[in-house]
């Protein structure tokens, strides 16, 4: 069960370091202002979200994102039990900041799962208590929507309780284009096969010069948009992402934001919001120099008070670092993904601090409790299968 008195302490220390914000003489009145609206829970202005990234410093923005995050989720902070399939690292795109692609010329450097490959990292899960499996990788030319939808089909048939969570929106346009399907009928096609959710990769930064700087001949803005809300539709549950930390600036951040924003409004469709940090290892963008630290937990803060309708705020520990990811949770961040194994190579391949991204429950429990956290553990869709405290 949940102490109660603890959650009642940390909501009245939460309400005290608001009551400071607002009397401290050396904060501006425009910041103050802002808190005074998030306090009446008032939906802030894109330039207001900008203020906050130039203006904002730490212990404010964590004082207003923890506020919110504490009102939301009672100091719970999820997780979920998944494995991860890559079914390949080829790739007709050529994003400049991706470390984990290789070109379809250079094959023979990258790796291609055949079904039944897949399916025995399946089988390796059989008996255990894992709830969801995420597929997603390159864009293949030969891995086809008819090749993807059978392989749903039989990871289905094998074990039907597990959620399957597949293929960014990157893959999906490419899929669909290839089988002349318009995206309604090529997602419903999916679902039929037993496609239940989809991740939010791909989103990177909306903003058409940036995007045509990083990543210019995959799918657009505009397309991403539709293959998320086409889902919605059709009631299926989508995540959505930011990659953060190139050479993007502020305003093109709470743009993307605020696109996503709108999109929630309209269908309430998405699961969470994730931002994800660049990483400068073996990519074409080497050269840009990594944000800070205190630049991360100022993006999980922000993205905590400009994204009113997104009740979940993830951290993707494989890419942060456990470390890391534990410091947002104290900047509005109540989800830290999962158990992942030792199954996804995107981050380690461009310079995470986990190259073998692999945490037990029990690990992520004690990352939780040590921040002064309740651990939950939930299903895909925030179901929650299990609360775990030391103190129970």
């Amino acid at each position: 069960m949940i102490d109660q008195n603890n959650s009642n302490v940390t909501q009245l220390n939460n309400v005290e370091a608001l009551q400071e914000i607002l009397l401290n003489s050396r904060i501006e009145k425009p910041l103050k202002d802002i808190a005074e609206k998030i306090i009446n829970n008032k939906r802030l202005s894109q330039e207001e979200g900008i203020l906050l990234f130039e203006k904002g410093e730490l212990g404010y923005l964590g004082a207003l994102s923890n506020y919110v995050a504490t009102n939301l989720h009672n100091n719970k902070v999820y997780f979920n039990r998944n494995f991860h399939i890559e079914p390949t690292n080829v790739c007709i795109f050529t994003c400049n900041f991706c470390s984990y692609s290789r070109q379809y010329k250079h094959k023979d450097e990258g790796w291609e799962l055949s079904i039944e490959q897949m399916l025995d990292i399946v089988k390796k899960y059989d008996g255990q208590a894992v709830t969801e499996v995420h597929i997603v990788g390159g864009v293949h030319p030969k891995m086809n929507l008819e090749f993807f939808c059978e392989l749903i089909e039989k990871i289905k048939a094998h074990r039907p309780d597990l959620h399957i969570k597949g293929f960014t929106a990157v893959e999906l346009d490419y899929m669909f284009r290839k089988a002349n399907l318009t995206i309604e009928e090529g997602l419903q096609k999916m679902k039929n096969s037993g496609l239940q959710s989809l991740p939010g990769g791909g989103a990177e930064i909306f903003d058409t010069e940036i995007r045509n700087i990083i990543c210019a001949d995959k799918v657009d803005a505009k397309g991403w948009l539709q293959i998320h809300e086409t889902a919605h539709k059709l009631n299926m549950p989508t995540n959505a992402t930011m990659l953060y930390g190139h050479t993007e600036n502020y305003a093109h951040r709470i743009d993307h934001m605020n696109r996503l924003r709108e999109l929630q409004d309209k269908t309430n469709g998405f699961n969470c919001f994730i931002p994800l940090k660049f990483r400068n290892q073996n990519n074409d963008m080497s050269y840009i120099k990594e944000v800070s630290v205190i630049e991360d937990l100022k993006v999980y803060a922000i993205s905590r008070l400009f994204m009113d309708n997104f009740k979940n705020i993830k951290a993707y520990w494989p890419m942060l670092g456990r470390q890391t990811a534990q410091l947002t949770l104290a900047f509005g961040v109540n989800d830290l993904d999962g158990t992942i194994d030792d199954t996804t190579k995107i981050y380690s391949m461009a310079g995470s601090e986990e190259q073998i991204p692999s945490m037990s429950t029990e690990d992520l429990c004690n990352l939780i409790e040590n921040s002064g956290k309740i651990p939950v553990e939930r299903d895909t869709i925030y179901n929650e299968i299990k609360i775990y405290s030391s103190k129970n």
